[in-house]
């Protein structure tokens, strides 16, 4: 085992504690992301890509730090790119996600009609990173996203919770912890299998109508724990595997969102299949 992925387990738990002892003093910040080439609300999606990306961060990201990769990336390839805050805590400023998931989906229903507003774009697509692919499902499922997206790609997405390598199935054992995180920190509770959240999610199919969905998941994942159960069941799915891909990447759970061009690659491929390349192990020198 490699030495940087014995040190992410400890540190994976130290984050959930963290974010439920956090003081709860004063606003989370509100500021929108730069235009660094992407939030640029007089963007005119091009007939090449006449839909605009909406991209969701991670549990403890924010609409900045998660992206200032993939975004770049995608408004280099001739996309209108945006992205969002969404999960605040009172108090917490930086580090979002860790609200209701389900509130956190309405903040992401609010986000994609302003897209749509601005773009006069009849749909968009959608990219999420862990959480941030997870919890479009929602928006999907229950508050009328359907309608508004042809696409959703979920880099190492936890559709399914996340034992996060067992550590969730010791909580029983510390009496008062699971409360402190659920009450605390609800967006972290929500992603532990077989959540009550998780469980209506997921009720009845993990997919709808109309919506193509791609899971792109890392073998080495030591946050969404077991890989496989990012993988979503569905006629209109395409699950996919970033070693399969490329054999030799060694990205985990953080790395394949922020700074893996061979999965993002592969997430171009599902926004516009028509024109899809091949993803290998070269894809990460695409600079086209």
């Amino acid at each position: 085992m490699l030495p940087w992925r014995r040190l992410l387990r400890p540190l994976a738990v130290l984050a959930l504690a963290a974010a439920a002892l956090t003081p709860t003093t004063a606003q989370a910040s509100t500021a929108p992301a730069p235009s660094s080439g992407w939030n640029n609300w007089s963007c005119k999606p091009s007939a090449a890509h006449p839909r605009p990306v909406v991209l969701v961060h991670g549990t403890f990201g924010n609409s900045v730090d998660n992206w200032l990769g993939l975004a770049p990336y995608l408004v280099h390839r001739g996309y209108c790119v945006y992205s969002l805050d969404y999960g605040q805590l009172p108090g917490v400023p930086f580090f979002h996600g860790l609200g209701p998931i389900d509130k956190s989906a309405g903040q992401l229903d609010v986000f994609v009609d302003r897209v749509l507003a601005a773009t006069g774009a009849a749909e968009t697509d959608i990219i999420g990173h862990s959480q941030g692919g997870m919890m479009p499902n929602y928006y999907l499922k229950f508050l009328g996203g359907a309608d508004k997206v042809r696409a959703l790609v979920g880099i190492a997405p936890d559709n399914h919770g996340t034992t996060l390598l067992g550590l969730t199935k010791l909580l029983p054992y510390f009496p008062g912890a699971e409360d402190l995180i659920s009450e605390a920190t609800p967006g972290l509770a929500d992603q532990i299998a077989g959540s009550a959240f998780l469980t209506k999610l997921n009720a009845g199919g993990d997919t709808v109508p109309g919506v193509e969905y791609t899971v792109i998941a890392t073998r080495f994942d030591q946050v969404v724990t077991p890989y496989r159960s990012q993988f979503l069941d569905g006629p209109n799915v395409r699950n996919v595997v970033l070693q399969d891909l490329c054999p030799v990447d060694l990205s985990e759970h953080v790395a394949i969102g922020l700074t893996d061009r061979i999965a993002w690659h592969e997430a171009v491929n599902a926004l516009d299949p028509a024109n899809a390349e091949r993803t290998t192990c070269a894809s990460v020198f695409d600079f086209d």
